[in-house]
């Protein structure tokens, strides 16, 4: 049980960084109206 708790955790926490770097994508779109690909870069590197 303790397993499944700790991979659920991992999983929330990795979901949620991924939502962060969709949010950056959506919000510098929406503002300039270009895609920067340079922000998967950073995420790559983090």
């Amino acid at each position: 049980m303790s397993t499944f708790i700790q991979l659920t955790i991992n999983g929330l926490a990795s979901g949620a960084i991924l939502a962060l770097a969709a949010l950056g994508f959506v919000l510098i779109f929406k503002a300039t109206g270009v895609i920067n690909f340079a922000q998967g870069e950073f995420l790559l590197v983090g």
